[in-house]
C-alpha cells in the first residue's frame, strides 16, 4: 500500500509507551523503512503519543488485535511485511492479579498468531520468491521479569543465561510469549531476537506507571502510595536508550540470540519518590514552603512483589556496541519536566 519500494515493517503496538518512543525515531533515522503500526488502542494506548508522525507518508495506522489472524495475515500480504518489532503487550503488574485471562490471551496467543503468520509468509513461499524474504526478522520485547527476583547482594545480576522464574501473570504471560519465539527458531529456523529490558521510564508513558503518579500527585497536592516499605529495587532505563538498543539488536543481532538491555542504574522505589520530590521542590516549590516528600504514603504491599531487578547488559554492550547516554539522574530530570508541562497543560 505503500508507493516509495521501501522495505516495509509491521510494528506492533506503537501507541504504547516505548513503541510511541521508537517509531519517530526509527522513521527519522531510517528513511528506507515504511511503518505499519497494528494497536488496539486499549486503555495503554493512545494516537496522541504518535501525533508527530501521523502525517508521515512512510507511516500507516492499523486498528486492530494482534490475536486476528485474518487482519494479521491482510496485513502481511497487503503491505508485504519484511521485518517485525513486537511491542504490543499488556503490561501492567497489577491489572495482571487481577484478571490473568487478558495478559494470557494477548501476550501469549497474540505473540503466537503473529510468529507463525511471519513463518509462513516468509518461509513458505515458492523458490522464486524465497530470495527476496531472507534476513526478515522478528523481534521480541520483553522485560527481566520473566528472570523473576534477585537478591539484595549488588553483585547478582540478571543474565541471557538466568533461569525464568516469573513469579507475577504478566511475567509468566511474557516468559511463555519469549519461549513461544525461541521455538520457531529452534524448530522452524525463523530469524528471530529476543531483548529484554528493564524498568523504562521517560516521555508517553502511561500514568498508573510509578514515576508519573508520583509526578501527578505531587502536583495534585494527594498522598504518594508507595508498596510495603519502599525499597524493592529496579534497574531504571531511559526510554530513547531502550529505543536505540532494540534497533542495535532489530539490525546487529545474531539471529535466535537474546539480549538483556539496563540502564545500571540501581535505585529503590523511595528512592525514586524523593529524587522526583526533590526536583519538583526546587522547580515547582509548593505555595505552603513544605516539601512535597511529605505525601509519601506507604500502603500494603502487592502481591508477589519483586524484590530486586537488575540486568548485566554486558553481552549487548560488548557484541553490539550499545551503551545508555542517560543517567538517572540526566533521565529522571527530563522526564519530570515533561510530565510537569504535560499536567499543568491538561
Amino acid at each position: 500500500m505503500f508507493q516509495n519500494g521501501n522495505k516495509t515493517i509491521l510494528v506492533t503496538g506503537c501507541a504504547g509507551f516505548i513503541g510511541s518512543n521508537f517509531v519517530p525515531y526509527f522513521l527519522e533515522k531510517y528513511p528506507e523503512y515504511n511503518i505499519v503500526n497494528l494497536d488496539l488502542l486499549t486503555y495503554a494506548g493512545n494516537l496522541e503519543n504518535l501525533k508527530e508522525v501521523e502525517n508521515n507518508p512512510r507511516y500507516s495506522f492499523v486498528r486492530g488485535n494482534i490475536c486476528n489472524r485474518e487482519l494479521v495475515e491482510f496485513i502481511f500480504h497487503g503491505y508485504d511485511i519484511q521485518g517485525v518489532i513486537h511491542f504490543a503487550a499488556e503490561s501492567h503488574v497489577d491489572n495482571s492479579i487481577k484478571n490473568p485471562g487478558i495478559f494470557v490471551e494477548t501476550n501469549v496467543n497474540g505473540t503466537f498468531t503473529l510468529i507463525d503468520v511471519a513463518q509462513k509468509y516468509w518461509m513458505e513461499k515458492p523458490f522464486l520468491y524465497k530470495e527476496t524474504y531472507e534476513g526478515c526478522r522478528f523481534h521480541h520485547i520483553s522485560t527481566d521479569e520473566v528472570y523473576g527476583t534477585l537478591s539484595d547482594d549488588p553483585s547478582e545480576l540478571f543474565t541471557e543465561k538466568t533461569p525464568y522464574a516469573p513469579n507475577s501473570p504478566y511475567s509468566a504471560s511474557k516468559a511463555s510469549s519469549d519461549m513461544i519465539v525461541r521455538s520457531y527458531k529452534e524448530t522452524y529456523g525463523l530469524n528471530t531476537v529476543i531483548t529484554n529490558c528493564s524498568n523504562n521510564y521517560g516521555p508517553k508513558q502511561h500514568d498508573e506507571k510509578l514515576i508519573p503518579t508520583i509526578i501527578r500527585k505531587c502536583l495534585k497536592n494527594e498522598p504518594i502510595p508507595i508498596y510495603g516499605d519502599g525499597k524493592n529495587i529496579r534497574d531504571w532505563l531511559y526510554v530513547l536508550d531502550h529505543c536505540k538498543g532494540i534497533d542495535l539488536a532489530y539490525h546487529k543481532g545474531k539471529s535466535g540470540e537474546t539480549y538483556n538491555i539496563g540502564g545500571r542504574n540501581e535505585r529503590t522505589n523511595i528512592y525514586i519518590a524523593t529524587t522526583i520530590c526533590e526536583i519538583l521542590d526546587r522547580k515547582y516549590p509548593k505555595k505552603d514552603g513544605k516539601s512535597y516528600k511529605e505525601l509519601i504514603t506507604y500502603v500494603s504491599d502487592r502481591p508477589g512483589h519483586d524484590r530486586r531487578y537488575a540486568i548485566d547488559a554486558t553481552k549487548i554492550e560488548k557484541e553490539l556496541g550499545w551503551r545508555a547516554d542517560e543517567s538517572f539522574e540526566s533521565g529522571i530530570v527530563k522526564t519530570v519536566e515533561w510530565y510537569v508541562n504535560k499536567y499543568l497543560n491538561e
